[in-house]
């Protein structure tokens, strides 16, 4: 792989016209493409094979034309303080609110308070429903204008007007923070460089990546039903390891540089050794985000499939057009060592024989690599302690800010119905195969009326056909509770009985059993997921470093960092620790999708440091360094890199805490903290440790199975062949690794 990777970074290097074209014309096109796209709506949300599934695919075939995927709000009213709302002037205010409602031309139907008895039993709280034809993403800024004025209307005559539901859901805000955290990984590159040129390549080649992958994005999300998160999260990612990749390959070129090497050549043997590892590296990463699809829930697996492209992108990128790049600018990319005396290149040269902070870190842990393990298991450990109570679940009113109208017609709800009356849990009775549909239908009525738990049961609706029903539970307690769960679970293990009884089946969804579900299929996922993707990561990490414990050791560090980084998210998220840093104004249960899609993320980009700083140390030992030498030799020449680059991804990654989207916001927290975790505590610290403590043991492989291995090549053999083949081994050139 060496050997192809050198003649195609030569090629791109003196094709460069050529190679900045392709991607140039790529980026234009990505990008004619998403101006005329059509705007894509929201993604829409299903869970194949779940009971709540199942009972919204039969709602949709047994009462047409009720729009069960369309837009709902509940604009809540409540009365001044002594009034009630039936009083004429309040009732004449509801009445001609719910009448100026219904004339929105997506509105396909209102419900007056009054008619259907939504007021609460002290009389002053009442709520209307309005539902849409089209979902709240799609839904037009008329009608979302004419729902708040109509509220606005009616806060004139006095009283409190609140809405709730998703028809004024409007597309999550990044925030100036994203901005900040490019600012962050282009300081971080300038100081890590010396040079502002060369700083600024892994930027513009990383933002040319990302704009290629969002721009395709956003022009299939309409025809694919990708939602406005999948784009953001490819922009998460593909930001990250675009520059980091880039960054790989710069370091790479100017060691080479320092070397004595042509620039072109230079830029060959770099994407032949760094370019080797970013290959391996972004494999991971791809095969982390694809293999969430065996999830089975299509929203994750379109997020993880449009993740992993931008990240093919990426490595794409670096291999090709970092250094066509490089041969445009020419000299003003110095070799390694040297910089601008603008930046410090007096004082650095005076440091040249001084042994940099890499190898001083190394040498300390070799001498004390128990210390140093136990000391950083402990800490870890200790992180991720809050873990053991981490709750899952799905957003609702309930998790929004205090600030926001859909929180306060939350409360309201819950003041004047009672805490579970914002997840009501919607029983579907399929009669079909029954003999007499109406007494099974009052049958379940019955059963679910005497279970506690229950507050209220509504009538059973038929449909015109009469052989299925809707029947409308409220329990006494909030959507999140358990207690709610429990009931769930109640209802569903009754439904055994009942067709036993009557023929008829009955099923349970609604948002609350949908979240329910969606987590249960989750947890359920987590253990295939990761042996399926530990596993095949495994695989990859063995050809590449010829090794057993080194990917062994490489997987139990990234389980210590994913749990800490999720202790860390408990903490923020569900307990409320620093939450006023974070932005978080309403702590709850953590995102259900949280956990499996860490797991997945983080597993890759742990992989990327991984490779990056273990390849240059088995390449020390395999041309004859002692362990510990090899170890020390790998920090020499990769810890600075790998530091600017978890920096640069941690600055990428924090940038997006400061999205108005709460799975935006916990994700962007959840990454940065993790990749601080691995890099600095995992990689920088345990991995030597353990490595010291195995010595020539690290690097065992049985001889039967390094004979059946492919020879990948990672460590550019192939390139100290071509040396000795040139004549250029006299030189007696030792390849520096990133």
């Amino acid at each position: 792989m060496a050997t192809f990777l050198y003649k195609l970074g030569r090629l791109a290097f003196r094709r460069r016209h050529f190679a900045a074209l392709i991607w140039v014309a790529l980026l234009t096109l990505a990008g004619v493409g998403a101006a005329s796209a059509p705007v894509a709506g929201s993604s829409s949300f299903s869970i194949p094979g779940t009971e709540a599934q199942k009972a919204f695919d039969l709602l949709e075939s047994r009462f047409p034309g009720m729009s069960a995927d369309g837009a709902t709000a509940r604009v809540v009213f409540k009365a001044p303080a002594g009034e009630k709302m039936a009083d004429k002037d309040n009732k004449a205010a509801v009445e001609k609110a719910v009448k100026v409602l219904g004339t929105g031309s997506e509105v396909t139907s209102v419900t007056d308070p009054f008619k259907v008895h939504a007021v609460s039993k002290d009389g002053t709280i009442a709520y209307a429903s309005v539902r849409y034809e089209v979902s709240g993403m799609e839904l037009k800024d008329a009608s979302k204008d004419a729902l708040k004025a109509a509220a606005q209307d009616a806060r004139h005559s006095g009283l409190t007007v609140e809405v709730g539901g998703d028809a004024l859901q409007a597309t999550p805000e990044t925030g100036s923070s994203e901005v900040i955290g490019i600012a962050i990984a282009a300081v971080v590159l300038v100081i890590t460089f010396g040079s502002l040129i060369a700083a600024g390549l892994p930027l513009l080649t990383a933002l040319i990546g990302v704009g290629i992958g969002v721009s395709t994005i956003t022009a299939l999300a309409s025809v694919l039903d990708l939602g406005s998160t999948t784009s953001t999260l490819a922009m998460m990612i593909g930001l990250a390891v675009g520059i980091d990749y880039a960054l790989f390959i710069v370091s790479r070129y100017r060691a080479e540089l320092a070397e004595g090497r042509e620039r072109e050549e230079a830029a060959g043997r770099a994407v032949g050794t760094a370019g080797s590892a970013v290959v391996f590296a972004g494999l991971t990463v791809v095969i982390a985000l694809v293999g969430l699809s065996v999830v089975n829930i299509p929203m994750l697996t379109k997020m993880g499939v449009a993740a992993a492209g931008t990240v093919a992108i990426a490595v794409l990128i670096a291999l090709t057009m970092v250094p066509a790049l490089l041969g445009y600018v020419g000299r003003r990319v110095q070799p390694a060592g040297q910089k601008s005396k603008l930046l410090g290149g007096g004082r650095a040269a005076k440091k040249q024989g001084r042994p940099n902070m890499g190898t001083r870190w190394a040498s300390f842990v070799v001498r004390r690599p128990l210390a140093v393990l136990l000391l950083g298991v402990i800490g870890l450990g200790a992180a991720a302690v809050p873990a053991a109570s981490l709750q899952l679940g799905l957003p609702d009113d309930g998790s929004q800010p205090v600030s926001t109208t859909q929180r306060r017609a939350y409360d309201l709800l819950s003041e004047g119905f009672g805490p579970g009356f914002n997840g009501p849990l919607m029983v579907v009775v399929d009669a079909k195969a029954s003999d007499a549909p109406k007494t099974a239908f009052s049958t379940v009525h019955d059963e679910i009326k005497d279970m506690k738990g229950v507050v209220s049961v509504s009538p059973a609706a038929p449909n015109k056909a009469g052989d299925t029903a809707m029947i409308t539970v409220i329990p006494d307690s909030k959507p999140s509770s358990v207690t709610t769960e429990d009931l769930v679970h109640t209802i569903r293990g009754a439904g055994a009985g009942i067709k036993a009884d009557t023929d008829a089946t009955v099923l349970v969804t609604g948002s609350t059993a949908m979240n329910i579900d969606f987590s249960q299929k989750l947890n359920d996922a987590l253990i295939p997921y990761l042996a399926l993707v530990v596993g095949l990561a495994f695989l990859l990490l063995i050809v590449v470093f010829r090794s057993i414990l080194v990917p062994l050791k490489a997987a139990l560090g990234f389980l210590l960092s994913v749990t800490a980084a999720l202790g860390a998210v408990v903490a923020v998220f569900q307990w409320g620790w620093l939450s006023g840093l974070m932005g978080v104004e309403e702590t709850g249960p953590i995102m259900s999708m949280m956990p499996i899609f860490m797991v997945g993320v983080v597993f890759g980009l742990a992989m990327d440091y991984e490779v990056f700083l273990v390849t240059r140390m088995r390449e020390a030992f395999v041309h004859g360094e002692k362990p510990g030498q090899a170890i020390v030799t790998g920090f020499k020449h990769g810890a600075r890199v790998v530091t600017a680059a978890a920096v640069i991804m941690i600055a990428v990654f924090s940038g997006f805490i400061g999205s108005s989207e709460s799975m935006i916001k916990m994700i962007g927290f959840g990454l940065a903290i993790a990749v601080f975790f691995d890099a600095f505590v995992v990689r920088m610290a345990l991995v030597p440790a353990v490595l010291a403590l195995l010595g020539k043991r690290a690097w065992w492989l049985p001889r039967w199975l390094d004979r059946a291995l492919p020879n990948v090549d990672v460590e550019g053999e192939g390139l100290r062949a071509l040396d000795e083949k040139t004549g250029d081994g006299d030189h007696d050139r030792k390849l520096v690794g990133v």
